[in-house]
């Protein structure tokens, strides 16, 4: 979460999917107002993790700038364009999903 904020991005969510995804435990979500915010929220995430060991499984979308996904294995992070989001309505397709309390440094 921490991460993301850095670079500005909103409504932010953790869920925890395993009882309903057996690909993954944990997503991360947020929002970017542009394609170019979205971008530099992923760009910061993957380079801020890789400086601390940490590499993603995959990525995709992130040159786009609509729907960039991040995949750690045990959490996939979702970086939106705030439109995409609302269109693709994820956050209601993952409903069932716990969502994690996030610390209050919003």
């Amino acid at each position: 979460m921490r991460l993301a904020l850095e670079k500005k991005a909103a409504d932010i969510r953790a869920l925890d999917v395993r009882e309903c995804a057996s690909f993954t435990d944990y997503f991360l979500l947020c929002s970017g107002t542009s394609d170019r915010q979205v971008t530099a929220v992923a760009h910061h995430i993957e380079e801020s993790l890789k400086k601390e060991g940490v590499r993603p499984l995959g990525l995709e979308g992130i040159r786009e700038g609509r729907w960039a996904l991040l995949d750690y294995g045990d959490f996939v992070v979702h970086v939106f364009l705030s439109s995409v989001r609302d269109f693709y309505n994820f956050d209601r397709l993952w409903g069932s999903a716990s969502e994690i309390p996030l610390p209050e440094e919003r």
